[in-house]
């Protein structure tokens, strides 16, 4: 997926609550095989770093590509 597809997929994902808008207080990377991506709803592979945390709300873990994150981090915040 190019990158303005992916910003505008996060982009509609946070103005429809499937991710959150509020800034996620923790968050820590892993290397994981098989989760999906909460963001581009891709498979993150072996190779990949995993980029997790919980929301204020203490709600599930949301998980994300690290070039998904920065994305989200952009796009959460108010312009």
């Amino acid at each position: 997926m190019n990158q303005e597809s992916l910003r505008l997929l996060i982009r509609a994902k946070i103005q429809n609550g499937h991710l959150p808008h509020n800034k996620i207080p923790r968050v820590w990377g892993s290397p994981i095989d098989g989760e999906t991506c909460d963001a581009c709803d891709a498979i993150l592979a072996k190779e990949q770093l995993l980029m997790e945390g919980t929301t204020l709300a203490g709600g599930l873990p949301i998980q994300f590509h690290v070039q998904c994150f920065q994305i989200w981090d952009e796009e959460r915040r108010p312009a």
